[in-house]
């Protein structure tokens, strides 16, 4: 039996086809196909392409699909899901996934652990090895997502408007944000931003930005990138202490963590030492791969799928 594995995030989407013995035999990749933020007939277009692309004209189609996607462990958003995929025509058995289950699998396939991602949101997902799961975020760039792309490239851009009114220190991010954007004042930030539609992806690009001002020895962007470790350790920890993973293995997903690597320093040494034995690396698998396990896990009659230690989803 075929099976699919789709990773849809803020920023892309990766379809995986993987036949009987796991081996992956097509892949397609795309842009975002994030519900809360693209709303549901974007995700369709997005997801309806890319699974034409990724299955063709073969003649087995998936038996299974396992999607994993920001928030959709939630029982609505599941449920919109699993609508969108019958529309465009799959009669698979569906498994719907918290985009970090599918992350975490990648990283440590069937094992106790933690995964910890930043990219353009966050969010700290576990799991235990009595299939008890936690999460600590994941709850959106409006409510969360501190250290993600996204609240790194606000906090950005909030220092150059201070900067600007004389409220803040000025910053090496202001040269750099004004260059991102083609102007030359802070005050044509608010076209760029508020009339240019622009997107959370969008936001969360001006990441990069950080690291850089960070590397220039800006004290303004240092303090971003300090706040973003302290809030992931945070989300961590909480999860580690829910499960009781003393000394757990935690894996770093996202590309936050590639366009700002001294966030990924800061954050091993605050994980260090608040959990004494905790191994840390990052993630080198496609989290596709992990949805491509789980859905060969629930065709071979295991749900695959841990439950919340409490109420959280």
């Amino acid at each position: 039996m075929h099976v699919l594995g789709v990773d849809a995030g803020g920023s892309k989407t990766v379809c995986q086809l993987a036949d009987e013995s796991g081996q992956i035999i097509a892949e397609a990749r795309g842009p975002a196909a994030h519900l809360q933020t693209l709303g549901e007939l974007e995700v369709e277009k997005v997801l309806h392409a890319l699974i034409d692309e990724v299955v063709g004209q073969r003649s087995e189609r998936p038996g299974v699909i396992c999607l994993g996607m920001a928030g959709v462990d939630r029982p609505r958003d599941a449920a919109t899901i699993r609508d969108i995929l019958e529309r465009i025509g799959e009669r698979a058995r569906l498994l719907i996934v918290n985009d970090a289950l599918i992350a975490l699998e990648a990283g440590l396939p069937g094992a106790p652990g933690i995964v910890v991602i930043a990219g353009t949101g966050s969010i700290a997902y576990g799991r235990n090895a009595d299939e008890q799961a936690a999460r600590a975020g994941g709850w959106g760039y409006v409510l969360g997502d501190e250290g993600s792309g996204y609240w790194l490239g606000r906090q950005a851009l909030r220092a150059v408007v201070r900067a600007d009114d004389r409220r803040g220190s000025p910053t090496a991010l202001t040269p750099l944000l004004l260059a991102h954007f083609s102007i030359t004042r802070a005050a044509d930030l608010v076209r760029e931003i508020y009339e240019g539609g622009t997107r959370p992806s969008a936001i969360a690009s001006l990441a990069g930005h950080v690291q850089t001002a960070v590397d220039q020895g800006d004290p303004i962007a240092q303090q971003i990138l300090d706040v973003a470790a302290a809030e992931l350790a945070a989300a961590a920890v909480s999860v580690a202490r829910r499960l009781s993973l003393e000394a757990p293995t935690v894996v770093l997903a996202g590309g936050t963590f590639k366009a700002a690597p001294k966030l990924a320093d800061l954050l091993v040494g605050r994980l260090t030492a608040e959990m004494p034995g905790v191994s840390i690396h990052h993630l080198g698998a496609e989290p596709a791969s992990g949805a491509v396990r789980l859905a060969r896990r629930l065709a071979n009659g295991d749900h695959a799928v841990p439950s919340y230690i409490d109420s959280h989803a």
